[in-house]
């Protein structure tokens, strides 16, 4: 069923939220490529979304295994409070070819939500502070927007403060 639903439009995150019948809204927005601003901060300038409650998916390679790590678009990864987030020692930056691969996504559409395969996600402690977050809805002009929570669930991810 989710290849069908997936072939009719819906993005492999779509998908799984629909799946899960979580709470959530889609909110596309015209992706300009040439903007200076980065997809993430275009993203909540689209949608007219505060940059803090719109949040970034970025893979790293943490002693050597893919972690995700999800991040307000106006903050930046860091990289050893992830690595401390699951007990790793050392992390970097996974090269965007390697990213796309694990995910099934493109750089600047990766979404946390129906990854290829899935990878220990660790979600900024910043999330709690809103109802609603806005994640890539799994391709660039594509955000969906579910509760924290649902989002934690979802991924079974943790939460953590990554970013500075």
């Amino acid at each position: 069923m989710a290849k069908r639903n997936a072939r009719a439009g819906g993005t492999p995150a779509i998908v799984a939220l629909e799946r899960a019948a979580a709470p959530h809204t889609v909110r596309a927005y015209e992706h300009d490529p040439v903007s200076a601003l980065g997809y993430g901060l275009e993203a909540a300038v689209a949608m007219g979304v505060e940059p803090a409650q719109v949040f970034k998916t970025l893979v790293a390679d943490v002693d050597g295994r893919l972690v995700v790590g999800v991040v307000p678009v106006d903050r930046q990864l860091d990289l050893k409070a992830l690595a401390r987030a699951v007990g790793g020692k050392r992390a970097a930056m996974a090269p965007p070819a390697v990213a796309e691969r694990a995910t099934g996504y493109v750089v600047g559409g990766i979404s946390p939500l129906g990854q290829r395969h899935r990878h220990p996600t660790v979600v900024d402690a910043s999330a709690q502070g809103f109802d609603v977050v806005y994640v890539s809805g799994g391709r660039r002009g594509l955000d969906v927007g579910l509760a924290p929570g649902d989002l934690l669930a979802l991924t079974g991810g943790a939460l953590a403060a990554i970013a500075r």
